[in-house]
């Protein structure tokens, strides 16, 4: 599948759907190892004078231990086609199965990590920020024990989007 790379100030799209309702897959590693996960709680916007992506992920995940490894990692979207596959990549680890396998995904190398060629866009990543959610920084209190009843609260991880690559 070939992808072609456009500039980020070209996209339209609504965010908010896109993230929340059609989810992207959080995927990092290389030819040698990757894993992905399914995501839908995420940000984009623009820190220091660059154009971020922010994404969350809890500590036991797996697709975590390749984030924290490499400097780069990939958000990708797909279509409705794929919803099985984000399904799959959601509820599995990649410890305990082949799970891109059984999604059906093929992995797509690019600028050292991996996304899949499925997507329909994928944003390269290079990480800028780390840091793992507080609960004393909760403003609003009731998130603690609505989301976080296992007390495993996420990682924020904000990169700069270094490439916007679109299928062809």
């Amino acid at each position: 599948m070939a992808f072609k790379e456009v500039k980020i100030e070209d996209l339209a799209f609504n965010p908010f759907t896109k993230i929340g309702k059609e989810w992207m897959l959080i995927t990092a590693g290389d030819e040698n190892a990757h894993n992905t996960m399914t995501a839908s709680w995420g940000a984009l916007g623009e820190m220091w004078g660059k154009h971020v992506a922010t994404v969350y992920i809890r500590p036991q995940r797996y697709t975590k231990e390749f984030v924290d490894q490499k400097d780069t990692f990939t958000i990708s979207f797909y279509s409705e086609d794929y919803r099985q596959a984000l399904n799959i990549c959601g509820t599995k680890s990649g410890k305990d199965c082949e799970k891109e396998k059984e999604a059906g995904l093929t992995p797509y190398y690019v600028d050292g990590t991996t996304a899949f060629e499925e997507a329909d866009m994928i944003f390269v990543c290079k990480k800028q920020y780390h840091q793992e959610m507080k609960p004393e920084c909760f403003d609003e209190t009731e998130n603690d024990g609505k989301w976080y009843l296992g007390k495993d609260y996420h990682i924020m991880y904000m990169a700069e989007i270094t490439k916007v690559l679109v299928k062809e």
